[in-house]
Parts: structure tokens; sequence; C-alpha cells
């Protein structure tokens, strides 16, 4: 018979978080973050898309048209990586490439009707996902998160 030692065994205290770690605001948010952000990664990835294909069709159905280099300043995708993120969205025709008539060099990029499908669909998979992370709160505790999420952020990157 095999037995155990004390140090094999975990004990309560070996699983919870100490309390001075559960009070730090900023690690809170990265666990938050960490956890949300593969629960929405494997969420659109079950559709084929990703959270980059979400943040160029919200900006653009929000938005209207725009240049490459428009739409990495409204999405937040870095300008070497656009180009790519608008490949893939075009070779699912989700959205649509047009010189832009003032500036031949460039293109207009436009969110297409079965892009704007898509966006309700994925719209839907991102409320499931989001209802499964705030699920602890109430529709007002999680408005009032949401609302202070992006104030901290606001701040944070200089915008309002």
């Amino acid at each position: 018979m095999i037995r155990a030692e004390a140090a094999d065994i975990p004990d309560d205290s070996a699983l919870r978080t100490p309390d001075r770690l559960r009070r730090r605001a900023s690690r809170l948010l990265s666990q938050l973050t960490m956890r949300s952000d593969r629960l929405i990664t494997e969420g659109l990835a079950r559709t084929g898309a990703r959270k980059w294909h979400y943040a160029v069709l919200a900006s653009l159905q929000e938005y209207g048209p725009g240049s490459q280099a428009e739409l990495s300043r409204r999405s937040g995708i870095h300008r070497s990586d656009i180009v790519g993120v608008l490949n893939e969205l075009a070779e699912r025709h989700l959205v649509e490439r047009a010189p832009d008539p003032a500036d031949r060099r460039r293109n207009i990029i436009t969110i297409s009707p079965r892009g704007r499908r898509h966006l309700r669909l994925l719209d839907k998979i991102l409320d499931g996902l989001d209802d499964e992370v705030l699920a602890p709160l109430s529709q007002a505790e999680r408005d009032q998160f949401v609302r202070l999420l992006g104030r901290l952020l606001d701040h944070h990157t200089g915008t309002s």
C-alpha cells in the first residue's frame, strides 16, 4: 500500500488565492482578461472567426467604408497585420475592396451583405460569451461594470 505524504495532498488553503492577490485590481483584471480572451477565442473559432475579424466588421458597420490605414486605427490592429486580416475577410466575401477614386494607390474596404450577416452571427456568439463571463452579475451590475471598464480604458488610452 502506497501512503501519500502530507506534502503530496493539497489542503484547502493551498487551493485558495491569497487575499493580498485578490485585492489587486490589476491582477484581477489580468486574470479575468486571460480567461475571457480564451473563451472568446474558442467561441469565435467555432465559426472560423477571430477577434480581429469582428473588430474590422464592427468598425465597417459602425463607421462605414475606410482605407486599410483607417481600419488599422479604428480597430486597434497593427498596420502590418491589417492586410492579412482583410485578406482573410475578402476570401470569405465578408468585405469588398475597391480602388479609392481620390487616390488609386489605395483601396477602400466596405462590408459586404454577407459580412453584415456574419457580424450579426458574431454579435450573438459574443453576447452568449459575455453572458458566460459575467454570469454572477445582475444586468445593472454588468452595465455598471462595462461603463467603469470603458472609463478606465479611456483614461489610460487618452480617449473619451
